[in-house]
């Protein structure tokens, strides 16, 4: 078994955590079921700087869990259908966070992974679990191995963010089949 992440490792700026998260196991246990995937695929949101990070609206009930602690989830639904997983990241007040975009199944996932809506259906990951610590037994990270090769992006579906748009802050495993496609 991998060991859990720690709250150090999500204690750092998101461009930083949506690059080490490639490679690292994401694992679900609800109802006797353990969902386990690689994640293959992350954006990176810097904080009410970010044109493109909820937290650019200000601090309000929806993003309230973006400013910290780190290590928590940050779940919102987008065009009214589908749940978005994001994981808070940097220092309390920051309101940084990285959405996980894809994942590889590993085990226990019967859906499609190859997207940000798409792996929380096949993961029954949903709005109730916004706020959840990841340092718990219910939704975690474990390590996993590093990806021989990393491509930087700019992040899909920001294109309202005017500069921030081009910004390189989508991080992709290179040849992974589960990445999903613009």
């Amino acid at each position: 078994m991998n060991s859990k992440l720690t709250a150090a490792c999500y204690r750092q700026d998101a461009a930083t955590v949506a690059r080490a998260l490639l490679g690292t196991v994401l694992v679900h246990s609800r109802e006797g079921l353990v969902q386990r995937g690689r994640v293959v695929e992350t954006e990176a949101y810097l904080g009410e700087h970010d044109l493109a990070c909820h937290a650019a609206r200000g601090r309000t009930a929806r993003t309230e869990v973006m400013f910290g602690p780190a290590g928590h989830a940050y779940v919102y639904l987008i065009y009214g259908l589908y749940d978005m997983l994001n994981i808070v990241t940097g220092e309390d007040g920051q309101a940084q966070a990285v959405l996980i975009r894809a994942l590889e199944p590993l085990s226990g996932i019967t859906g499609r992974t190859d997207g940000p809506g798409r792996l929380t259906r096949a993961l029954s990951i949903t709005r109730r679990h916004n706020g959840l610590s990841l340092l718990g037994d219910t939704l975690y990270l474990e390590a996993g191995p590093l990806p021989e090769a990393v491509a930087v992006t700019p992040r899909i579906g920001v294109d309202y963010a005017g500069p921030w748009r081009e910004a390189p802050l989508r991080f992709v495993v290179v040849g992974s089949r589960f990445v999903s496609q613009r």
